[in-house]
């Protein structure tokens, strides 16, 4: 999947892809028509690069509720040959979830509209879970014969039907379904026999029980082979090997005896690659005394697998020693601070340090802005850190960081380290926040943001107040303030 390309921040349509608050407020005074043309670029071409980790959809249904935009552009989206071309869900799962907020806020089109995808578009799933929600019971009967009209009546489909059964996120239109459709009732019954069964039918070898067997066994394929050697090749996967390692660990923790240290401590400094991040992971867990200069070595290892293990590895260890290596890798003066192995040990102080080690965190904050902008994975880490350990020092970064990112998960992150270092906070970006596309940043302005000042935040605390479409925290802590105002 490609990164999204996303506009300058100081634009409208930048604004609203990063889910900003600023955005709404700019897309209300803007020209309609360049609101909702900046607005149905959003909805139709998603601007996150994780969906998991960002919420966009009900920032983007109230922005319609606002604008009274029409869905047309939406219904293209949709109903394009592109549906059929690329099934990848994420092509209209943000259409389709804004479409299920408006038809919670009463848009009778939008209900129309995911009706109608749900009959015959590709990622009908999604549009029957929005519907699931929203729809009567009547309405999603109707829905019931064009969705077994996907699955055949072979083996093959009624694999497929109890596959969707069981992968629904809302059960109900299925229940609904299975009362009069013997097929859907059939596989609501067998679904969830077919996982037991796929669980009781598990292939693969397993492990003897002494520490060489298990570290054998890291470098073993997932599935045996029937007879011969090992293929190499089986193991080129780096996520295999790193998910066959970190099971080897746990077996290690099971088996290993005092006399077998030394067997492990050689697997961790020069075994083969499964049976080295065993060992690795293994002595991290256990917290040994020889794991430091083992990570250490690791990291400047020539194998990728080898040093990506080491350098997580490194940010779960804790413990005065732990952090006394990790500040001593990460000082300048050491010369390692622009290493991997600095990277993570300043993420490392950012996650366990002491409000001495402020000073290391911020200058890897400015580093890393400096180097690679505001984004990447471990920027996290380094804003969570200076607000942790109070680096007031920080505060311009971070206000770069929320001004800027193009993620609206690493933004809320901001704000909240901005919350706890950031003099103005309550009375500057606390405002916008109130209209920011995530909730747990709409919650953190309303415990925060000054009520006097801006006749903006009474007005925006008592919609949100009562939005019944808002998350249930952000209404408590909306409450919370409007109630005690009102006694004081």
């Amino acid at each position: 999947m490609f990164e999204p390309v996303i506009a300058p921040s100081a634009s409208l349509l930048g604004l609203l892809q990063r889910g900003r608050g600023d955005g709404q407020l700019h897309a209300l005074a803007a020209d309609r028509t360049e609101a909702i043309a900046a607005l149905e670029q959003c909805v139709t071409s998603d601007p996150r690069a994780c969906w998991q980790l960002e919420n966009r959809s009900l920032y983007y249904a109230r922005l319609y509720m606002e604008l009274e935009a029409p869905l047309t552009g939406l219904e293209i989206h949709l109903h394009a040959a592109e549906d059929v071309l690329d099934p990848d869900d994420s092509r209209t799962g943000l259409a389709l979830a804004v479409l299920g907020h408006l038809a919670a806020y009463g848009r009778r089109d939008a209900l129309d509209l995911l009706r109608g995808y749900a009959a015959v578009g590709t990622n009908w799933a999604w549009a029957l879970d929005e519907l699931a929600l929203r729809d009567d019971d009547r309405s999603l009967m109707r829905l019931a014969p064009s969705v077994l009209a996907r699955f055949p009546e072979d083996p093959e489909g009624e694999a497929g039907l109890r596959a969707a059964v069981r992968a629904a996120y809302e059960p109900r239109p299925w229940r609904l379904w299975a009362t009069r459709h013997p097929r859907i009732a059939a596989a609501s019954e067998q679904s969830p026999f077919d996982l037991w069964q796929r669980q009781l039918n598990r292939s693969g070898v397993t492990p003897g029980w002494s520490a060489l067997d298990v570290l054998a066994w890291a470098d073993q394929p997932e599935t045996a082979p029937a007879a011969g050697p090992v293929d190499p090749a089986a193991l080129v996967d780096p996520e295999a090997v790193a998910r066959r390692a970190a099971a080897a660990a746990r077996c290690l923790a099971a088996v290993v005896r005092p006399q077998d240290r030394e067997t492990v401590l050689t697997a961790a400094r020069s075994g083969e690659p499964g049976a080295r991040l065993a060992a690795l992971r293994y002595l991290v867990d256990q917290r040994d005394e020889a794991v430091a200069a083992l990570i250490e070595a690791a990291a400047a290892d020539a194998d990728h697998r080898v040093v990506d293990t080491a350098l997580e590895l490194l940010g779960r260890m804790r413990g005065p020693e732990a952090l006394a290596h990790a500040r001593r890798w990460a000082d300048p003066a050491t010369g390692g601070a622009d290493s991997a192995l600095g990277e993570a040990a300043v993420r490392l102080l950012a996650d366990a340090g002491e409000p001495a080690d402020g000073p290391l965190v911020v200058a890897a904050l400015r580093r890393w802005i400096s180097e690679r902008g505001v984004a990447g994975a471990g920027l996290g880490t380094l804003v969570d850190g200076v607000g942790r350990l109070a680096a007031s020092g920080a505060v311009p970064a971070l206000r770069h960081i929320y001004g800027e990112a193009p993620s609206s998960e690493l933004r809320g992150r901001a704000a909240q380290a901005l919350a706890l270092l950031d003099t103005y906070f309550a009375r500057g970006i606390a405002v916008e926040c109130l209209w920011d596309c995530e909730e747990a940043t709409r919650e953190l302005a309303a415990r925060h943001v000054t009520t006097t000042g801006d006749v903006r935040v009474l007005e925006r605390l008592r919609r949100l107040a009562a939005d019944p479409a808002e998350e249930a925290e952000v209404h408590a802590a909306v409450r919370g303030r409007l109630t005690a105002r009102d006694r004081t």
